[in-house]
């Protein structure tokens, strides 16, 4: 539902910019969340 809105969004306004910026938002989101409780978590952490 919010990614229908998202895009409807994108396309009426023609922000078609702003799609990149989410999509590496919303992947360093997930990587965040996936590794936190994992032995990968100290290597993600020091990238940044």
């Amino acid at each position: 539902m919010f990614l229908k809105d998202l895009w409807g969004f994108l396309q009426e306004r023609k922000k078609f910019w702003l799609a990149p910026i989410i999509v590496i938002l919303l992947g360093f989101g997930a990587l965040i969340v996936l590794t936190s409780g994992s032995a990968i978590a100290p290597f993600i952490y020091t990238l940044f």
